[in-house]
């Protein structure tokens, strides 16, 4: 099968990853899969949500949005219509759930680590890259609190990313743009750790059931993706990876 963008069916997209975007946030970056983009940022708050409070745990969570004009018809500001539509709340929680498998909450004390992810411009693998991209502000942050004491034990316990699979023109794909997502046959998103553990895995057949070796062997190309994935981040962290030091 020849994709659009001519890569090989197991081949994730370009990536590119600016950190420390904007001056203001404890973490931030500008991050590309392809011809997706996105602005992540991290804000560090000296709160919790009412049911932690006394806990002595933290709290990470995600907020999630698309800009007017990162797709070719115009997606209206849900502030504007005065509700969080049903995909950005899942986004959301995807995004918050992804992040708090591999945080030590209690390490973190009673602050909540607030993600914004903004989709500048979407072509397929919005919540994947937001996944990926999160876990670098989220490093950032945390390596701003423990380096400045106010935390004692940098609280990650791994790494996380994530990437789709599918299959189109019976073909196992990794990592589809937005011209393949619409035509797939299957079409999955998988969240894994660094130690190569599922946090999350999100499948269905939009036209045709998939067999339990086919199911494998896209959690198989998917966990490829991670790995790749996961070079990327380290190599954007580099010398500041607490990540790294402390293994």
């Amino acid at each position: 099968m020849k994709r659009v963008d001519g890569r090989k069916p197991n081949e994730i997209r370009k990536v590119k990853i600016i950190r420390d975007y904007y001056p203001h946030a404890e973490g931030s970056v500008w991050f590309e899969l392809g011809d997706t983009k996105l602005i992540c940022t991290a804000t560090v708050e000296e709160k919790v949500p009412q049911f932690l409070k006394g806990t002595g745990q933290g709290w990470v969570t995600a907020e999630y949005a698309m800009l007017p004009r990162s797709t070719p018809v115009r997606v209206a500001r849900e502030v504007m219509i005065g509700k969080t539509g049903g995909r950005t709340q899942e986004i959301q929680r995807l995004i918050g759930r992804s992040l708090r498998a591999i945080v030590n909450l209690e390490a973190l004390g009673e602050r909540t680590i607030l993600i914004d992810c903004d989709v500048v411009q979407a072509d397929g693998g919005t919540r994947t890259a937001a996944i990926t991209a999160s876990f670098m502000v989220l490093c950032d942050a945390l390596k701003r609190l423990y380096e400045s004491e106010v935390i004692s034990e940098f609280p990650l316990k791994d790494y996380v990313a994530a990437v789709s699979v599918g299959i189109a023109d019976n073909t196992i794909l990794l990592d589809l743009c937005y011209e393949e997502d619409i035509s797939a046959q299957v079409d999955m998103n998988i969240v894994m750790s660094g130690d190569g553990k599922f946090i999350e895995v999100q499948g269905t057949a939009e036209k045709t059931p998939f067999s339990k070796d086919e199911l494998s062997k896209m959690l198989g190309l998917a966990e490829k993706g991670v790995r790749e994935l996961i070079v990327i981040q380290k190599s954007a962290l580099g010398k500041d990876n607490l990540m790294e030091k402390q293994s």
